[in-house]
């Protein structure tokens, strides 16, 4: 079983290593690899905010730049037609074509993960 933990914009994966009898945590949203592990919620948050800290002072001893967390933005490129039917699809619900983007997208994630 999989579940996710989230510490200022970023968001890990956590999975049961049964071989170490911890949990591990994976960070999801950056492009370095970012891990941590522990055995209880308190532990995981602690070693999960250290990973963190210790990514940010590498990255600052190297003068990299962190990856970011995800912005909430992203941009998608689809054509014409399918973008009328969308468009005609949130006026049909009375949405922005947005919010109905927005919806559809949450409604779909959510089937998704409950079939994992």
């Amino acid at each position: 079983m999989q579940t996710t933990m989230s510490w200022k914009g970023y968001i890990a994966t956590i999975e049961y290593d049964p071989d170490i009898r911890k949990f591990h945590g994976i960070v999801q949203n950056a492009n370095s690899v970012i891990t941590f592990y522990g055995s209880s919620v308190d532990e995981l948050e602690r070693e999960f905010e250290a990973s963190m800290t210790e990514y940010f002072k590498l990255c600052k001893e190297k003068g990299k730049r962190p990856d970011k967390p995800y912005s909430g933005r992203f941009n998608v490129r689809l054509t014409p037609h399918l973008h009328g039917e969308i468009a005609a699809a949130a006026i049909k619900e009375r949405k922005s074509l947005n919010q109905w983007v927005i919806d559809t997208l949450d409604q779909s994630v959510h089937t998704v993960s409950n079939v994992i």
